[in-house]
């Protein structure tokens, strides 16, 4: 029966005595109440107590290191075991000795000798005890989970307000529940609109919970509090009201946001541009906006529930035929569903409107399909806008031709149809002759009236099946699909050129214009579209060539010409974007001593392959395409910076640049060339430039002013290739120049042609007369040189003298010259 209620638990029993045999004694009579440990003196007993943590302690008082009182009282002041129950036993049997067991934190009181059964019952109370408070304390704790883990506030009040319980002990309801809370006012513990609240209706609460909302303001907006507050005793006797408090802020905004969506809903259903009209499951109309009452003709108070094809009838629009309204199908299949093409709605008056979008089936929250809604609009004026639209994006503006989009397309076409049935396309390319400069003359707005001009008559010459186009400018494609020979398009090209020669009228005037035209055949130039294009762009371009006012076929010749130009542009484009041109530098010589007495500088390209590109190929290319004023500015610099290392090295050599005429042209040529001489630092009179004959012919009056603008910065200049121009001698005495170059091809065969010594022997004696010092070009013989000496011309440069060298390579030839 002792053991009947500790059956489940096993105890740690420690015994705490000096004397071993009262240990063994003990140990006899308790081992079946628990597991016995023991220690023979308190200080060892202290250590102990950590390790096993008993369930009941029993000390002897008279001990010789410390004393039971001693023992008891540290036990009883370390929190980890003041709960410990502690039984003093002793041989003492003096009332003063259990009253100071009982003072100093014990139990219970065995004395020696022992009587076994009293012992065990005294201990075995004591672990009763013991087991009956782990059990209290297990439930508290149980209990003090489930009311924390309970998503509402539990407070606890009497009737003046004050504070007896609450289940949130870290203000995780209200910050002023952190902390010791017991005893504090409601004012001081609740919002002050909660606790307010709360006083209001503590004389209306009966046992049975009186329910109430709150709604607080704080910092985020507002917070809002269902309130159950009802009246009841605690267990401790306490007559006082229960207040529990559960936070229905997120229903409520929801509510709030749910109403608003709605309403937001509402308004912009009313609002928007489109029809909208909801139904049930059954087709039946549930809601229509404002739209679909004025497009359907109905009023939403005759339109409930009606069927939807009565209210929305809805026609095809080629054939008349009625059409299913798609919300039957979007209800049937249970997705989005789009109208018909060409779908049109008539009205409850007979007004037709052109209409498109979509059906969609309505959810509920459980994904059930509980009616559909259509949503549509009129698109009568977008489709007429559509159209024209996409007859402006596919035809040209001015002439109303097909623009190059739409061209593209019927020549694909017309590719596809020539490889099916074995037949041909052809694409001729018609561009105006020097329309350029006639639209310069006439003005844009006369410019534009020919190309209309140009294009009615194109359009007259030509059969309906043939596609007339405009690519832009005063370019014409005409495309002849379904031929059946390259004669055809030979024969059509001839009937065009000729043609022209019939003058136009502009403004009352009449004008003579040509064009020429490039034909390309699929598939006998081209594998398709693009390439036909392309190909007749080039045939176009060798009709150019070829005098223009003609016609060109396409050739693979031809097309390999045009891919090396354009492989050479792309070349020279990188090289000056990337700053990769070379210049070299050809000595000129004083012939009678041949001492270098200066340098010309001579732009070098490389090409992709390492190998030079001589100047005859691209420096005509680099005129045409415009490059090149950017590479004199590049050779310019180039020459300049190393006219400066010469110069710091000790040695005064002039450097002259060529000038092309475009560059001569150029308003900001003088502002270059100062930039170019004060960023080197290099004095003025060290730089010279070459300008040929022709280009001071353009426009004498002008060019004279241009020369003494750049005279004025202190250079010289040089006219290059005397003779082979064109000059006048009376606008050249007017020129402010300083040398006079003499052409190479009247050197080369100035001893084996009369006439061209003559030529020279004038030149030499016109520079003379002018003041103007002489440099005879390509000496290549001593015999020239010696000639040229005779004929009073001290200076030249050629290749008896020195090629053209590299800066490193002129450097070691200017070494080697002074040695």
């Amino acid at each position: 029966m002792l053991l009947s209620g500790l059956a489940n638990t096993v105890y740690r029993i420690l015994i705490i005595d000096d004397d071993i045999q009262n240990i063994f004694v003990l140990e006899d009579i308790l081992s079946p109440l628990g597991n016995i440990y023991f220690s023979e003196s308190g200080s060892n007993a202290l250590a102990l107590v950590d390790k096993i943590k008993p369930d009941v302690i029993l000390l002897d008082i008279e001990m010789p290191d410390m004393d039971g009182w001693q023992v008891c009282r540290a036990l009883k002041s370390n929190p980890r075991y003041s709960d410990i129950p502690i039984i003093f036993i002793t041989g003492h049997t003096e009332p003063e000795f259990e009253k100071l067991a009982l003072e100093s934190g014990g139990v219970d009181f065995i004395t020696k000798p022992f009587n076994a059964s009293i012992c065990c019952l005294r201990v075995h109370t004591q672990l009763k005890f013991r087991q009956q408070s782990h059990l209290i304390v297990k439930a508290k704790e149980e209990l003090q989970q489930l009311v924390n883990q309970v998503p509402m506030l539990i407070t606890y009040w009497d009737y003046e307000g004050h504070n007896l319980f609450s289940n949130d002990y870290s203000g995780a309801w209200f910050d002023t529940l952190s902390g010791e809370v017991n005893g504090k006012h409601i004012s001081n513990v609740f919002p002050n609109e909660l606790s307010r609240a709360v006083l209001i209706h503590q004389q209306e609460v009966t046992a049975e919970p009186l329910k109430y909302i709150v709604t607080v303001t704080d910092k985020p907006g507002m917070s809002f509090y269902e309130v159950f507050q009802s009246r009841m005793k605690s267990s401790a006797g306490v007559d006082g009201y229960l207040v529990t408090v559960v936070d229905v802020s997120e229903v409520k905004h929801a509510k709030q946001a749910l109403y608003s969506e709605k309403e937001r809903l509402r308004v912009t259903l009313n609002s928007i541009g489109d029809a909208v009209i909801a139904t049930d499951t059954k087709g039946l109309i549930t809601f229509m906006n404002p739209i679909a009452e004025r497009m359907t003709g109905w009023r939403i108070k005759d339109a409930l529930h009606q069927k939807i094809e009565t209210v929305m009838q809805l026609r095809d629009a080629n054939t008349r035929h009625t059409l299913l309204n798609p919300l039957y199908i979007a209800l049937r299949e249970q997705r989005i569903v789009a109208m018909a093409l060409n779908s049109q709605l008539t009205a409850r008056s007979g007004q037709v409107f052109a209409v498109e979008d979509s059906a969609a089936p309505i959810r509920n929250e459980n994904g059930e399909v509980i009616g559909a809604i259509m949503v549509f609009h009129d698109v009568s004026e977008t489709m007429a806008m559509a159209m024209k639209m996409s007859h402006l994006a596919n035809h040209d503006q001015l002439t109303d031709l097909p623009n190059r989009i739409l061209l593209q397309d019927r020549l694909s076409v017309a590719c596809s149809t020539a490889q099916s049935f074995g037949t041909k396309a052809a694409a001729l390319l018609v561009d105006i002759d020097h329309f350029k400069y006639l639209n310069d003359s006439l003005g844009h707005q006369l410019g534009d009236e020919m190309i209309c001009l140009m294009a009615q008559r194109l359009r007259s010459l030509i059969p309906p099946s043939y596609t007339l186009a405009r690519l832009g400018g005063d370019e014409f494609v005409i495309l002849m699909s379904d031929t059946h020979s390259v004669e055809a398009s030979s024969v059509l090209a001839s009937k065009l050129v000729e043609a022209m020669h019939e003058p136009f009228i502009l403004a009352d005037q009449k004008f003579s214009v040509s064009i020429s035209i490039g034909i390309s055949v699929y598939p006998n130039d081209a594998a398709d579209a693009e390439e036909l294009m392309r190909h007749a762009d080039v045939a176009m371009y060798r009709a150019k060539q070829e005098g223009r006012n003609r016609f060109s076929f396409f050739s693979h010749d031809l097309e390999s010409s045009i891919r090396e130009r354009h492989q050479l542009e792309t070349c020279l484009r990188n090289a000056i974007a990337n700053d990769e041109l070379l210049v070299h530098y050809q000595p000129k010589f004083d012939l009678a001593t041949k001492k270098i007495i200066g340098a010309e500088a001579l732009v070098r390209l490389v090409g992709a392959d390492g190998v030079f590109i001589s100047p005859t190929e691209f420096i005509p290319l680099a005129e045409e395409t415009g490059l090149i004023i950017k590479l004199g500015k590049q050779v310019l610099f180039k020459a300049c910076a190393e006219a400066r290392r010469w110069l710091d090295l000790g040695r005064v050599i002039p450097v002259s640049v060529n000038v092309a005429v475009a560059q001569f042209s150029d308003p900001n040529l003088a502002n270059m060339i100062e930039k170019a001489l004060t960023d080197y630092q290099l004095p003025a009179d060290l730089l010279e430039l070459e300008i040929t004959e022709t280009a001071l012919m353009i426009d004498a009056a002008e060019m004279q002013t241009k020369l003494s603008q750049l005279k004025s910065l202190g250079i010289k200049i040089s006219i290059d290739d005397f003779g082979t121009g064109y000059s006048s001698l009376s606008y050249l005495k007017k020129f402010n120049v300083d040398v006079m170059k003499i052409d190479m091809s009247f050197v080369k065969d100035m001893l084996n042609n009369k006439h061209d010594y003559e030529i020279v022997k004038t030149i030499i004696s016109l520079g003379k007369s002018m003041s103007l010092a002489l440099i005879a070009e390509g000496v290549e013989t001593e015999e020239q040189r010696q000639a040229l000496l005779e004929l009073d011309c001290t200076m030249g440069q050629g290749y008896l003298l020195s090629r053209p060298l590299s800066a490193k390579d002129f450097n070691t030839f200017l070494l080697a010259s002074e040695s």
